[in-house]
């Protein structure tokens, strides 16, 4: 019998049970197994504090080294940045960081736009409807990425494929497949940008960095490149889906936007708020024992924290199942502490474009399929869309 959380019904629609699970308490334990019981942490200010707890490890390596295990996962793939913990997590993050500060992100903004329009006119050009996902949420942060790191165009699909496969829940064999593929393909990229030695890119940069002996190693310099390629494009493919459906569903938000563009940067971080790109962070485990929201978590213990759960919590949010642009800041969807995402200028930067062409060049634009008819992509840790079927053909009514 399959878990809850990995039904076709949570899928669709995981609030209902993150909901139950949290009016339960906002840390519940979920399962038990030999090596330790796996709570889930649905509480804002829970969430908050073990986003942030240095006793919440995120060593990998170390959790599963003496634990027998099936699975092949590549190393680039089960041991990147984010399943580090500090001091090695800070002096990953500090290399990378560079390329993500407020004023590297603005200084994207004409080619981020011009990437949007040209994925606007192609919809445009291909008659009156779309998948917006695949014609637009999808493409937009591939190339942003793809530009980004130096990545030939024509293997983005690839990596867009690879990134995917890595979220397929239930499908081990296939993630496992995906991890090799991917990592093979950053291994072979930068052997290729370090022998031409010519580019002008995050990855070039790292390489240097990397060959100057700045304390980088080979396989961190793998693990990081795959780590910005699949970060750097699956939140924001979300992001920019999930937002979308959201405004589809609300014809007066739409408006108000369309005559106000100002008011956008506002309502990104309601739709992050709102239906967070991120269900279920990545793993965690107590390294010591530790007391949350009232749970006894021994050391050992598998402590997932999800944003998608907290976003909702109605101790933090007034009525929190609608979309109400202006609140307080305070979403989770990009993590907090030493974790938090760094992509998260680069994302918002491209949601808030990805809104403001949408609603300019498609006024008229609106579900081609009743909602419940929408297929959502099958994994616990994103939250997303497979398909948006759109169109922005006149409507036809009854004389």
């Amino acid at each position: 019998m399959s878990h809850p959380m990995e039904s076709p019904e949570f899928f669709r629609d995981p609030y209902p049970l993150l909901a139950a699970l949290r009016e339960r308490g906002p840390v519940q334990q979920v399962r038990s197994g030999p090596h330790g019981a796996t709570w889930l942490v649905t509480g804002w200010a829970e969430a908050r504090t073990a986003l942030a707890e240095p006793r919440l490890s995120k060593d990998t390596a170390r959790y599963f080294a003496d634990k027998p295990s099936k699975r092949t996962l590549a190393p680039a793939v089960s041991a990147p940045m984010r399943a580090t913990d500090p001091p090695d997590h800070t002096r990953l993050r500090r290399l990378a960081v560079k390329a993500f500060t407020p004023a590297a992100v603005a200084r994207l903004e004409p080619r981020v736009a011009e990437i949007a329009d040209g994925l606007l006119d192609r919809m445009a050009d291909g008659g009156d409807s779309a998948d917006l996902v695949e014609d637009f949420a999808v493409p937009l942060p591939i190339e942003v990425i793809g530009d980004l790191l130096g990545v030939p165009r024509e293997d983005r699909p690839a990596l867009r494929r690879w990134s995917n496969g890595l979220f397929a829940a239930g499908a081990p064999d296939s993630i496992d497949a995906a991890s090799h593929a991917i990592s093979d393909y950053m291994t072979e990229l930068i052997a290729k940008k370090r022998a031409e030695g010519t580019g002008a890119d995050l990855l070039t940069e790292l390489i240097a960095a990397r060959d100057e002996g700045d304390r980088l190693s080979e396989f961190e310099l793998v693990s990081l490149a795959v780590l910005l390629v699949v970060a750097g494009h699956e939140t924001t493919t979300n992001l920019i889906g999930n937002g979308a459906l959201a405004l589809l569903r609300d014809d007066a938000l739409r408006t108000r936007l369309r005559q106000d563009p100002a008011l956008i940067p506002d309502a990104v971080e309601e739709l992050l708020r709102y239906d967070s790109p991120i269900t279920t962070a990545t793993f965690r485990y107590a390294a010591e024992p530790l007391t949350l929201g009232g749970a006894e978590i021994a050391a050992g213990d598998v402590v997932l924290v999800s944003p998608g759960a907290a976003n909702r919590d109605p101790a933090r949010f007034p009525d929190p199942d609608t979309v109400t642009p202006g609140r307080s800041a305070g979403h989770l969807s990009f993590g907090h502490g030493p974790h938090h995402c760094l992509g998260a200028p680069l994302a918002r930067l491209e949601a808030r474009i990805a809104f403001r062409a949408l609603l300019t060049r498609f006024p008229g634009l609106r579900l081609a399929v009743p909602p419940g008819e929408l297929p959502w992509r099958h994994t616990r840790l994103m939250r997303g869309l497979s398909h948006l079927p759109v169109t922005w053909s006149a409507q036809v009514t009854d004389c």
